[in-house]
């Protein structure tokens, strides 16, 4: 579509990072040097994004049961069931599930659909699992879910507290501006996490507190700042209420450092020494994300942290402050347009009756829903249990990344209608009724708000292909054929953007901080070239630092402290799942791999799903590293390879949340997930659920390299890994290795056209088949556990798609290249491609550190996240010399 080059907004993490992108052989990205967010920077997944905007697996047309159908059709179908089941069960019958992926534009008119003209609050968003705690936690200290700190305030900072954040992996470019002002002006990092990641590797403190202690650290750090006297009582008794009351509970929650140390299975020491420096240092952000939002006590967690802030006076003045950064593109403008199901849009809230009549009668909709709707995990429980009876999917993939996933499953399967708004097929849309082709990244045009509150555009490059539509222009095709054309009679983004912006500020006085009054009037070419900006909008220059005046949005303008106690545990560890079991992102990798996973650079790093445990709990349960292991916990199961690290503590585990069945057999962190939930924020705990660990008897193992898309079933185990060329798909059974060659057999497109060995004892067998023009097609290796040979050069020969010469045609069994090739090995640098292999090499010929590295090789100076596997690799070839 466009061949210069384009700005627009990636659309993976919070951190809201500007991309330049152009059309041509796909796309080419780069960081946009001039967005505030990034400053040209991109991360791993980021830089890789022009290898994501393939057609192989879009959905390019409408289907209903599974069959192409034209748009008038299935929207014909999907009003008709609406309005239908609306009519019969009434409103709260039917359910939208929406997503971080949309765009503000996408979420306004969704939100308007449902609580504006249905008349019901079931809308919610995959958010809800991510940074719902945050918001409550804002909406209970400051009477509005308001940020207070900039990026900004990461430069200017002296102490950066990161709890529940494995930055590193998950906001990259904002660790690497941590680093940059430690390095610039001495800032102290402390990590607070149960893991030693690899946010860990380069802080002055690591506190790796039992999981779900939070609370009882930070009413420890208060009771101590009260103990101390390091607090701001002028400010406390002129912009706060219920000091009192919190210090109170927190000094009988937490009446010692070594009460606090015990209770987080901390050393006293650390304990103190991180108190006595938040004590003494003014500047303090507290950066917090997932580790503390995922849990059924995530709102105490956030109001724990907050109150500290408050009763120091630390927070909106420069460097300081609590900060939450979101893990989706535009979590916080679902927010802002009341994409949550106990949300109004506009910061407005049905506990107010005065916001629902004022919302009402802007938006001319008389049947406004009254009271707030279904928050994720109560929604799922409602379809399964048949109150929902329609249910909207947009954008996300609840099959996987619900907890209790194979109850949402079989709720989807149960539930009479779904419909199913995406760009790719997932385990989601295999439920559906109804699927319809949504716009991609690169084709999208509208608006999103990053963890800073900073408003950026995404503008499309690419022309939509097939039958694509944006989410909007469906919402309000479907919200037309439901009688409510009129209030949907929207001709492109920027006019749903003014009347978003005009709500924002319709009757709001300075209320709600939350307003974008200015835009209101934008024109629609100062809507193309709008610039990044920080909300408030109330004048046309750049929003001032919010709550440097001191005054909340609050009735009496104070903020107020929350009174808050350390709980026990949602679930408990047992002798029955004597794990506690953690999950989160992998470095290359977004959400469930619909766009990372296909492309092999990032699958390259960790090609398969693995379970990090400690060397004491491998011990105790017999497992090796490399095992697979069958994973479970009272929710469901799932099996992964065992990688024993040091970094996790005895007694707990990780999953990543990543694998989906497109991508495994059976590696979902959501089938094991808990669905208990805070009581305020309705988030899932999903950082702390007791988990059972045993060794899967494997007898044999299998891999296949082949250039075609495969989903293999009658398999105790596999995984897929995206390669140059095609994929190389990792087998294992429990059969007999001969029994296992029979099923192996079965997944190759010729099997009657192979050049195969079997040895005289039927355990081992090798098969290739070349194409019409001589080059290695696909592959099939086959032996019992322990025994395959290396695959390097077959999977090279997938990729190049050369003719073979009759010596690789003879070599090929063997799986040996027949002339020496160099390997590069697993990828630990992802943005250039550098391999554990090359790095190790570089160390032996004299590169001892990650300067000399990055100068020599380019690995660890884009994103960085790769530094700490390098300083690790660096360490080792040390030793080894």
């Amino acid at each position: 579509m466009s061949s210069t080059e384009v700005s627009t907004t990636c659309p993976y993490c919070g951190v809201g990072c500007g991309v330049l992108a152009k059309a041509g052989g796909g796309a080419s990205v780069r960081g946009d040097p001039d967005h505030p967010a990034n400053r040209g920077k991109l991360c791993s997944k980021g830089s890789a994004l022009g290898e994501t905007v393939g057609l192989d697996g879009r959905l390019l047309h409408p289907e209903i049961a599974g069959k192409r159908a034209g748009w008038d059709t299935a929207l014909d179908l999907v009003a008709r069931r609406f309005r239908d089941t609306i009519a019969e069960h009434g409103p709260d019958s039917v359910a939208f599930y929406i997503s971080g992926q949309l765009l503000t534009e996408d979420y306004y008119v969704a939100n308007k659909l449902m609580k504006g003209f249905i008349g019901s609050g079931n809308i919610d968003t995959n958010s809800r699992l991510c940074m719902a705690s945050s918001v409550a936690g804002h909406r209970r200290a400051f009477g509005e879910d308001i940020v207070p700190g900039t990026y900004e305030d990461f430069d200017e900072a002296d102490l950066i507290v990161l709890t529940g954040s494995n930055a590193a992996w998950c906001h990259p470019i904002l660790y690497q501006r941590l680093l940059a002002a430690r390095k610039a002006r001495g800032t102290r990092i402390v990590v607070i996490d149960p893991r030693r990641t690899a946010t860990a590797d380069e802080c002055d403190l690591h506190l790796a507190l039992d999981p779900g202690a939070d609370v009882l650290l930070f009413n420890g750090l208060l009771a101590h700042l009260a103990r101390v006297g390091t607090l701001d009582q002028d400010y406390i008794a002129a912009n706060t209420t219920g000091f009192d009351q919190a210090v109170a509970l927190a000094a009988a929650d937490a009446p010692s450092v070594e009460h606090v140390a015990r209770g987080c299975g901390l050393v006293v020491a650390d304990v103190r020494f991180f108190y006595e420096l938040f004590s003494v240092t003014e500047r303090v952000v507290t950066v917090y994300s997932q580790g503390v939002n995922q849990s059924a006590h995530g709102t105490d967690k956030v109001n724990a942290i907050i109150n500290c802030h408050l009763a120091t006076g630390r927070i909106g003045r420069p460097g300081m402050g609590p900060f939450s950064v979101t893990g989706q593109p535009n979590a916080m403008g679902g927010r802002e347009v009341g994409g949550l199901a106990n949300q109004l849009a506009a910061h407005m809230n049905f506990d107010n009756r005065a916001d629902v009549d004022r919302v009402a009668r802007f938006w001319n909709a008389p049947e406004i829903a009254t009271r707030a709707g279904l928050k994720a995990v109560d929604m799922f429980r409602a379809v399964g249990d048949g109150r929902v009876k329609a249910l909207w999917i947009m954008g996300t993939n609840p099959a996987v990344s619900m907890p209790d996933a194979g109850r949402v499953r079989s709720a989807l399967k149960a539930c009479d209608f779904v419909v199913v708004s995406d760009i790719t097929r997932t385990d989601t849309t295999r439920y559906a009724d109804v699927q319809l082709p949504a716009a991609a990244w690169g084709e999208k045009d509208g608006m999103v708000t990053n963890s800073e509150r900073r408003l950026s555009r995404q503008r499309p490059f690419l022309a939509m292909p097939g039958e694509v539509r944006p989410d909007w222009r469906i919402i309000c095709d479907i919200a037309a054929r439901m009688g409510f054309g009129a209030a949907f009679d929207f001709a492109d983004p920027a006019a749903i953007f003014r009347e978003h912006a005009a709500l924002s500020a319709f009757e709001n006085k300075g209320e709600r901080m939350f307003d974008l009054g200015t835009l209101a009037a934008l024109s629609d070419a100062d809507y193309e070239t709008f610039e990044p900006r920080l909300w408030p909008v109330r004048s046309r220059r750049q929003a001032d630092r919010l709550l440097s005046d001191g005054r909340f949005p609050t009735p009496d303008g104070r903020a107020r402290f929350i009174a808050v106690r350390q709980e026990g545990v949602a679930l408990a560890v047992n002798a029955g799942f004597p794990l506690a079991l953690n999950t989160g992102r992998l470095r290359d990798q977004w959400h469930t791999m619909t766009r990372t996973g296909a492309v092999p650079r990032l699958m390259a790093n960790t090609p398969e799903p693995m379970v990090d445990i400690n060397p004491r709990d491998a011990t105790a349960s017999g497992l090796a590293d490399g095992d697979l292991a069958h994973l479970s916990t009272r929710y469901g199961s799932a099996r992964a390879r065992v990688r024993i690290t040091e970094a996790q503590r005895p007694g707990q585990a990780f999953l990543p949340m990543h694998w989906s069945g497109y991508f495994a057999a059976n590696a979902g962190a959501g089938a094991l997930a808990a669905p208990i939930t805070d009581p305020y924020s309705g988030q899932p705990e999903l950082k702390n659920v007791p988990l059972r660990v045993v060794r899967e008897e494997i007898a044999w193992a299998g891999v296949l390299m082949t250039r075609r898309d495969l989903r293999p079933t009658g398999f105790v185990h596999w995984s897929r890994q995206a390669v140059a060329g095609g994929w190389v798909y990792e087998l294992g059974g429990t059969e007999t290795p001969d029994q296992g060659i029979l099923l192996a057999r079965g997944l190759l497109a010729n099997p009657d056209q192979l050049v195969e060995y079997r040895d005289r004892k039927g355990l081992t067998y090798r098969a290739a088949a070349m194409d019409e023009n001589g080059a290695l097609a696909e592959a099939l290796l086959v032996a019992p556990t322990g025994q395959l040979p290396a695959r390097d050069w077959l999977v090279s020969l997938l990729g190049s798609r050369v003719q073979l010469t009759s010596v690789d045609r003879h070599a090929l069994l063997s799986g040996r290249s027949p002339a020496a090739m160099p390997s590069a090995g697993r990828i630990v640098c992802s943005c250039f491609n550098i391999g554990v292999n090359q790095l190790a090499d570089a160390v032996a010929a004299g590169c001892r550190s990650l300067e000399v590295i990055g100068k020599e090789l380019g690995a660890g100076t884009n994103c960085g996240s790769c530094r700490s596997e390098i300083r690790s690799i660096i360490g080792k070839n040390r030793a080894a010399g």
